[in-house]
């Protein structure tokens, strides 16, 4: 993912998350904020617009291919979901 700049803020966290995301943050070696950035991302389906971005760095795709691919990541997202209900 390309570096994008941070913005200090402040959030209000069940205590036993933010202490669960810490634990997971020292266990990788992550900071905190980067384990809870990861989780945000996935919520809001950010991910699927960054694998498009990759599958597309190498050869650029017409306006109607990458509104396909689009449709096929946002699919296969909520299949996956729908799996795990």
């Amino acid at each position: 993912m390309a570096y994008m700049a941070r913005k200090k803020t402040t959030v209000y966290l069940d205590e036993s998350l933010l202490r669960k995301a810490k634990v997971t943050a020292a266990r990788s070696g992550k900071h905190h904020y980067e384990v809870i950035e990861a989780a945000l991302r996935r919520y809001l389906e950010l991910e699927v617009v960054e694998r498009v971005w990759a599958r597309n760095a190498g050869q650029p795709l017409s306006p109607d291919e990458a509104l396909a691919l689009a449709y096929e990541e946002l699919d296969a997202v909520r299949a996956e979901r729908a799996a795990s209900s």
